[in-house]
């Protein structure tokens, strides 16, 4: 039983707050094809000038390629805008697909949410 419950995937979470005019976004649990619309509709920024989103990543399990579309889709409409997406804290597997395929290069990644927030 057990092992059936770590196999199963976590579902996605997503809570939003705003700190001095900032968007944030903690998300919790799998970003994949199946719940990658709940991440899209989340980061969502129509009719918002010049928007400053940070996405707390610390207690993401997972992220696929849905993922990284849903967050370079982000960022293209949010710069675009005039503002700016940064992203705080993403676990070690996630920085490492970050790495992987050179978002960290073009999104702001932070260690932590208080520097994602500050710097």
């Amino acid at each position: 039983m057990d092992a059936e419950k770590a196999q199963q995937p976590r579902r996605l979470t997503v809570v939003a707050a705003a700190t001095d005019g900032i968007r944030v976004l903690t998300v919790a649990g799998d970003i994949d094809h199946d719940t990658g619309d709940t991440l899209r509709q989340a980061l969502d920024v129509s009719g918002l000038p010049r928007p400053r989103i940070v996405v707390d990543m610390r207690q993401v399990t997972f992220m696929d390629s849905t993922g990284l579309n849903v967050l370079i889709g982000t960022y293209k409409t949010v710069t675009a805008a005039g503002g700016w997406l940064r992203l705080a804290a993403p676990t070690e597997n996630v920085q490492r697909l970050l790495r992987l395929v050179g978002i960290d290069t073009i999104i702001d990644c932070h260690p932590t949410l208080h520097h994602a927030l500050t710097n």
